[in-house]
This record gives structure tokens, sequence and C-alpha cells, in this order.
């Protein structure tokens, strides 16, 4: 089986529509495997260290995504 995962690039979210953007990342959320936040692991794309931190939580080399 494959792995899947979402890779977002953003923000904590204290603003007023910050209701609509968790409803819509826990929607997502249940259609994949693994959900990282740059805003959660303190990097954002296109910095590799991203990248690297998503290889390791899925156990994956990159030749294989």
């Amino acid at each position: 089986g494959f792995q899947t995962c979402i890779l977002t690039n953003n923000w904590l979210d204290d603003g007023p529509g910050r209701l609509r953007t968790a409803q819509l990342l826990d929607q997502l959320r249940r259609h994949f495997h693994v959900l990282l936040e740059s805003c959660r692991i303190g990097r954002r794309k296109p910095e590799p260290q991203i990248y690297s931190h998503a290889l390791q939580v899925l156990q994956a080399r990159p030749e294989q995504v």
C-alpha cells in the first residue's frame, strides 16, 4: 500500500476565519495518513528540511515518493 501525506505551508491562524480553516484541515485529515503543517513543525516550503521531515515521518526514501 501507499501512504499519503498532506504537506501544508501555513501559519497558526487566530483570526476570525480560523474555525473554517480548522474544519477544512479536519476534513482533509480523514483522507490521508499524515497531515504535516509547516507552522507546527517549524519549517516551510521550499526549505529542504520540511521534505526531509516528511520522509522521516512516512519512513520513506526520496526515490519512493
